[in-house]
């Protein structure tokens, strides 16, 4: 089992920054992947970015390439997300995700373990 911890979200004006963290315990070695997906209220869950533990390749969304970087720290299992330029629309929940396998990391079935997620809203 691996147990994730989201912590960092908060509420921040539009143009402003924030970094979630993701602190990684249990069977950490059992992990490949890591990403961040966010869920609006009455939206589904998406996308947000992935790293792989072992190289730090990394993916981004769309929506959000440009203004987030996702990055690790081997050494303290936690992964993090620096969020620059917010946006309201980036307005969500935010999770942590691990997974075994480092590929598809853009589809939430790809993820073994999930946080209970931290709540970033951006006003306008």
């Amino acid at each position: 089992q691996v147990q994730l911890v989201e912590s960092g979200g908060g509420l921040v004006q539009a143009g402003g920054s924030l970094t979630l963290s993701c602190a990684a315990s249990g069977r950490t070695f059992s992990s490949s992947g890591m990403g961040w997906f966010r869920q609006a209220p009455g939206k589904e869950r998406e996308f947000v970015a992935a790293i792989r533990w072992s190289g730090g390749r990394t993916d981004y969304a769309g929506s959000v390439k440009g203004r987030f970087t996702i990055s690790r720290d081997n050494a303290k299992n936690t992964v993090y997300l620096q969020m620059n330029s917010l946006k309201p629309e980036d307005t969500a929940r935010y999770y942590c995700a691990a997974a075994k396998s480092d590929y598809g990391l853009e589809y939430a079935s790809a993820y073994d373990y999930w946080g209970q997620g931290t709540q970033v809203t951006v006003s306008s």
